[in-house]
């Protein structure tokens, strides 16, 4: 049984100080707290699981499956300017090819993905 009544309570966890520090600079870029990526993170990936397990109501703030892209696109033009589709566009994801190379060098530090160029890509390293 649900509470919505809004109230907060602690939950805690354990993960390697890697993954910790990867959600720290995660919810910094997205300008929330760490607490609050976590949330929305766990929230959004709870759909994937069963549609049935994500809650239908909540309270306001719980913003599930929020990914932080509205508040991306308001804080751009919040600094004045009026941005084109275009611009828009690369403001919101300025961060995927860090990303891209930060996922493809711990992939291919587990092993699990390797650069080859015969066949002229990446591929699994199985």
């Amino acid at each position: 049984m649900s509470d919505a009544s809004g109230e907060r309570v602690r939950v805690v966890t354990y993960v390697p100080d890697y993954q910790k520090h990867q959600w720290e600079q995660r919810a910094e870029e997205l300008g929330m707290s760490t607490s609050e990526f976590v949330r929305t993170m766990a929230q959004a990936g709870s759909r994937g699981f069963d549609e049935r397990s994500a809650p239908e109501d909540g309270p306001p703030d719980a913003t599930p499956g929020d990914d932080g892209l509205e508040r991306r696109v308001l804080d751009a033009l919040r600094e004045g300017d009026t941005l084109s589709w275009d611009e828009l566009l690369a403001t919101v994801t300025d961060d995927v090819e860090q990303r891209l190379e930060a996922a493809l060098d711990s992939l291919q530090s587990a092993n699990r993905v390797k650069y080859s160029g015969r066949d002229g890509g990446y591929v699994l390293d199985e």
